[in-house]
């Protein structure tokens, strides 16, 4: 998997894990499911949260 794949496969496990929280009021099934979908996709590629998070630089301090 090239570094491109894998940073993308992070971003969509981000997006689909921020589109599960935005909607679990309007739709919890629909909900459920898009974390279950970022949970495989992390999965599938041996990647822990936790360094999702650190890979992505999210939350990281403004280099600024």
């Amino acid at each position: 998997m090239s570094e491109y794949e894998y940073r993308d496969n992070l971003l969509i496990a981000v997006a689909l894990t921020e589109f599960s929280v935005q909607y679990e009021q309007a739709d919890p099934e629909l909900a459920e499911h898009a974390w279950q979908l970022a949970a495989t996709r992390l999965v599938d590629h041996d990647i822990r949260p936790a360094r999702a998070v650190d890979e992505l630089e999210i939350g990281a301090p403004s280099r600024e």
